[in-house]
């Protein structure tokens, strides 16, 4: 890998984190297209690492939101008249919705890692996802919101983030479609979307860098690993940002759109030989 490509692996990965286009899917593709084998040890601990980039540009963006739940989540722990504040109520909610996905990722790692990195997966997944995606913005009603969301909302749009496994199905794309058929408006499963984030891609990246640290030394390399890191962290700021101003004024048409062309495109792709699947 060059430096180039670190950038632009880095680029990809902190756009695409927080829209519900599949970042993963994204980057599995362009991997691909850049001539790696996508189930190398090196190259599938690359692609979780560089997402730590992404989520401490998430950290960093709700830093003010944090300050205020993880006090108050604190505070609830120890006085039963403290439990009456949502955000008490919220750092549950967040603490348990990470539960289903970190019991998933270890029962299905070499799974994940392997099979489901195949470019069929992620055509399929990018266009069946788009569906969901449609009838939950279609049927959202949007009438609740920060305050009430509660640790049964939380456990299952945690349990449907365990599908963005997956590549192409989106981890965000998973997370909000739940949220809004769980009644709650587009902002609101957004920034849930967005903490759900933290303990998953932190913890996953933390692990593939201590488990692989001597693949990714011997393979792409740590100074590239590094490089896209940081890019990521520096555009993932900037995506989350848009994001959530877009989200307050607009439907998710647009990405069901995009994600669709994008599948066909790679079926395409793939029936005629002009790119392989792993």
């Amino acid at each position: 890998m060059n430096i180039f490509e670190a950038v632009l692996l880095g680029a990809v990965e902190g756009f695409t984190e927080f829209l519900p286009v599949s970042s993963t899917g994204h980057l599995t593709i362009l991997e691909k297209l850049l001539g790696y084998e996508l189930d190398d040890p090196d190259i599938t601990a690359f692609t979780v690492i560089i997402q730590s980039g992404a989520v401490l540009a998430t950290i960093l963006f709700l830093r003010k939101d944090i300050a205020r739940i993880v006090p108050a989540w604190f505070r609830g722990l120890f006085s039963a008249a403290a439990r009456v504040d949502p955000d008490y109520r919220f750092g549950w909610a967040v603490i348990l919705g990470s539960l289903p996905i970190v019991v998933a990722a270890l029962l299905f790692k070499d799974t994940v890692e392997t099979t489901l990195r195949s470019l069929w997966f992620v055509a399929g997944a990018l266009i069946l996802w788009s569906g969901a995606m449609a009838f939950a913005d279609r049927a959202a009603t949007q009438t609740r919101h920060e305050d009430d969301v509660t640790w049964k909302d939380s456990l299952i749009i945690g349990t449907v983030q365990c599908l963005a496994l997956i590549p192409g199905v989106s981890r965000s794309g998973a997370t909000m479609s739940a949220g809004l058929l769980r009644g709650l408006d587009r902002v609101t499963v957004t920034k849930l979307s967005f903490f759900l984030s933290i303990p998953a891609l932190l913890g996953a990246s933390l692990l593939q860098g201590v488990e692989e640290a001597g693949n990714v030394a011997e393979g792409v390399g740590w100074t590239n690993t590094l490089l896209a890191t940081a890019v990521s962290f520096v555009v993932a700021y900037f995506s989350v940002s848009w994001l959530l101003r877009f989200i307050a004024r607009h439907s998710y048409s647009i990405f069901i759109v995009y994600r669709v062309t994008l599948g066909l495109l790679l079926i395409v792709l793939l029936a005629t030989g002009a790119i392989e699947a792993q």
